[in-house]
């Protein structure tokens, strides 16, 4: 399933929930699906300003990605556990967006990937951009990192909707 697939899937998956169901938290400590929605938008849109260093960057063969990068890639995806960020990165993401303002910005957000998706062969493997905890990633692996964590949270978009059942 390329990015743009998984994407798609949330985009139109957008419209099955009411206000009330976007904006419910289920229990302390856990995202609504806004918050959700929110999260994976704000993160891909992050992956993809590292695309965009890339382009840019210098090449430098010797910068490689760190043993959890490694693990992550040659696994092409996380493991299937809850994954928490220590509490000074892992702020709320927010809860007030409307239906139309995700569905919009999961448009906008798809449309740059797919600009980004166009571009992506042309540079070269050897420009890269650090990610805080995978090391070294060219601009590939970051488009592929978009797909790999949109990916990720359909675990979680499920155990959600269980919420509201």
């Amino acid at each position: 399933m390329s990015g743009i697939e998984v994407l798609s899937t949330f985009q139109k998956e957008l419209s099955t929930y009411s206000p009330e169901q976007l904006r419910s938290i289920p229990e302390e400590g856990v995202w609504s699906i806004g918050q959700m929605y929110d999260h994976l938008i704000v993160v891909a849109h992050e992956y993809l300003d590292n695309v965009a260093v890339c382009s840019e960057a210098k090449e430098d063969p010797f910068l490689e990605k760190t043993p959890a990068g490694k693990e992550l890639f040659h696994n092409k995806g996380f493991p299937p556990i809850k994954i928490r960020l220590p509490d000074e990165m892992n702020a709320p993401p927010n809860n007030s967006d409307s239906q139309e303002d995700l569905i919009n910005r999961m448009e906008k957000l798809i449309q740059r990937v797919e600009y980004w998706e166009s571009q992506v062969d042309a540079i070269s493997p050897e420009r890269k951009a650090k990610h805080g905890g995978f090391g070294w990633l060219n601009a590939r692996e970051w488009l592929d990192l978009v797909e790999m964590h949109s990916r990720h949270h359909l675990r979680q978009k499920e155990a959600l909707e269980r919420y509201l059942k």
